[in-house]
């Protein structure tokens, strides 16, 4: 049976209702205190996914030469993307308890990487994942198994939604430019 767009929707607002008072409550506290230094701890996230996931800088004309991650700390367009990502990201974050807002922000973010600039949706997942290790690291001595189980359902739920938008814009996978995205994932919990 097909899915008519208004399904697809459907569905999508229902993975975001996935997460419960307390844990939306969670994730929103350690975001506060993560995005109030937001540009240098996007940075810190892109830079670590760049380095363990090299591949993924084949979609970065401006950065995709860097190796050296100085110089990516200090390239303005590497800072630049990563105060965008940040910003989606909470816009996610602060907008937990609405699920249309949550889910109409992660499909325009899915469709403009699937149709513009045709990013394989695994960096979605992997990126994801570096995210909450560096969240693991800053709170190290605050970031309770509760807080981290919540931290995971929501990376579900972000992969979820976003590859729901490249599904619904007929995605094929690419051929790589240059390497293969990565087999192995890193882990979203202890």
């Amino acid at each position: 049976m097909e899915k008519v767009p208004g399904d697809m929707e459907r569905e999508r607002r229902e993975r975001s209702e996935e997460l419960s008072e307390a844990e939306r409550k969670a994730v929103q506290a350690t975001w506060a205190r993560l995005y109030a230094n937001c540009e240098d701890v996007g940075v810190a996230i892109l830079v670590r996914f760049f380095v363990n996931f090299p591949s993924a800088k084949q979609y970065f004309s401006q950065f995709r030469h860097m190796e050296d991650p100085l110089e990516m700390e200090r390239s303005p367009q590497l800072r630049k993307h990563a105060c965008r990502v940040m910003g989606a990201l909470n816009t996610v974050v602060e907008n937990l308890h609405d699920p249309e807002k949550v889910s109409s922000v992660l499909a325009l973010v899915g469709k403009a990487h699937a149709l513009k600039h045709k990013v394989e949706p695994v960096y979605f997942k992997i990126l994801s994942g570096v995210i909450l290790e560096v969240i693991a690291e800053e709170f190290a001595n605050d970031f309770p198994p509760e807080t981290q189980k919540a931290w995971a359902k929501l990376r579900g739920l972000i992969y979820s939604h976003v590859t729901a938008a490249y599904k619904e814009v007929g995605w094929v996978q690419q051929v790589p430019n240059t390497t293969t995205p990565p087999t192995t994932l890193p882990s979203s919990g202890p």
